[in-house]
């Protein structure tokens, strides 16, 4: 059985990239370089093992970190690959309909998303507009059902002295 190419790099530069990881999954890719460097004999299958990850993606992940280094195990993705709009719109979409709010005027989904499709050009869930909502930190209130400065004793003696 052929063993594994020797990964030569630093390990305190890995440990400080592991505790400066951003989420599992990235963490796990350095910790399996990091095994690599610091156990040459341990066979792939034990690194598989504990990190979770296959043989064939440790020799891949061993692959990204000889051409690339640390910086090719960071993960690099976003959160943003459906947009429909950018960030900048969407926060000027939205501070539109929240200026309409504060001056007392009720704003209803069904607007919201007619706006919203008319600037994007094609229907979209209903879903999506509260999502947006929610990110932007845009909350439903409602009205209390009385106010909370009322004298209810009060109320009540008025009812009882107006004639029918």
């Amino acid at each position: 059985m052929a063993g594994r190419r020797k990964l030569e790099g630093n390990t305190d530069e890995l440990v400080k990239a592991m505790k400066e990881s951003k989420n599992s999954n990235e963490h796990r890719r350095i910790q399996s370089v990091y095994l690599g460097i610091k156990n040459p004999e341990m066979p792939t299958r034990e690194i598989a093992k504990i990190t979770l990850y296959s043989e064939s993606r440790i020799a891949a992940i061993y692959a990204k970190y000889r051409s690339g280094g640390i910086e090719a195990l960071a993960d690099g993705r976003g959160g943003r690959y459906r947009e429909y709009m950018t960030l900048e719109e969407e926060i000027k979409f939205v501070e539109s309909f929240e200026e309409k709010s504060q001056t007392g005027a009720i704003v209803v989904i069904s607007e919201i998303k007619k706006a919203y499709e008319a600037k994007v050009g094609f229907e979209v869930h209903e879903s999506t507009i509260y999502k947006i909502l929610k990110k932007h930190g845009f909350r439903k209130i409602v009205p209390y059902k009385r106010h909370k400065k009322a004298d209810v004793e009060a109320q009540e003696a008025f009812k009882k002295t107006l004639s029918p």
